[in-house]
């Protein structure tokens, strides 16, 4: 029975592995067309390792040419994390308010907050659009960043953690004369540190890749991110394969870093999300 077992995880194990490089190979192959000359891109067989290499002049152009992606780079990197420390504060405080403190109607107002979830993103860009340019807001890094600084998905995500911790850790932290903001700091957000964590990376994910608010709400080049930047780039560069590439891998390289840094919080708070349930 046990060797049947150790069979079974065995053929489990290598189609895992062999579907795993199915769905990397597209990455591989950006990898190194990124350091190809345009003349070896679509060179058949694919060359996985570049005979010609020249890696050095794709990147420099994509850095420091024309188009520089510096500037863009710097603009998403502010964008991104400023987006996440804002938008993990108030839903953390927003969900350990719902989740642990009593207050007249504070089911339904929850309710509420959870119901606007089901309106498209669409329906309102709008009246996001009109409201910005009176109050100032329009192209600015600011108002993207208060775009994405509220999260009903995060709130409820986190309050779901929260209603994790037992009470009898509340109630004898108000016995020691400790208030909320006390209980919040001190208890309650480092026993879900894995989930805020979670969070935060997905927070950081999907402001970077935010394609559509930098469209809408940005005019000035100058404060592009590195989503309309890579719109642009491969509009003036679209015959060249091979600085797209180079382009795209200095995209997504970010996302990588994050991921691997915080893969061990994600992790965490899917233990810590199994072990409530």
């Amino acid at each position: 029975m046990t060797k049947q077992l150790n069979v079974q995880k065995l053929i489990i194990t290598i189609i895992v592995f062999l579907i795993s490089i199915l769905f990397l190979l597209p990455f591989v192959w950006m990898l190194s067309t990124s350091f190809k000359i345009e003349a070896d891109v679509f060179k058949f067989p694919i060359e996985w390792i570049p005979q010609r290499w020249n890696g050095f002049n794709n990147y420099e152009q994509v850095w420091f040419g024309d188009f520089p992606f510096y500037t863009y780079y710097w603009n998403s990197i502010k964008v991104a994390v400023l987006t996440t420390l804002v938008s993990c504060t108030v839903s953390a405080l927003a969900a350990y308010g719902f989740s642990k403190v009593n207050f007249p109607a504070g089911k339904w107002l929850f309710l509420i907050v959870l119901a606007t979830y089901m309106v498209p993103p669409q329906a309102s860009l709008v009246p996001q659009f009109i409201l910005y340019r009176n109050i100032g807001l329009f192209d600015s890094h600011l108002g993207l960043i208060l775009l994405g600084s509220f999260s009903v998905l995060g709130t409820f995500m986190l309050r779901q953690f929260f209603m994790g911790i037992h009470n009898e850790y509340i109630d004898a932290a108000k016995i020691d004369g400790a208030g909320h903001w006390r209980i919040f700091w001190s208890i309650a957000l480092p026993i879900v540190r894995p989930a805020v964590a979670t969070y935060a990376i997905l927070r950081f994910i999907w402001t970077w890749n935010d394609y559509q608010n930098p469209l809408i709400f940005l005019r000035t080049d100058a404060l592009y991110t590195i989503q309309l930047a890579m719109q642009k780039f491969t509009t003036i560069n679209g015959e060249f394969y091979s600085l797209i590439m180079a382009a795209a891998v200095s995209a997504i390289l970010p996302l990588l870093i994050v991921f691997m840094i915080g893969q061990k919080q994600v992790i965490e708070g899917i233990a810590l999300g199994g072990v409530k349930g």
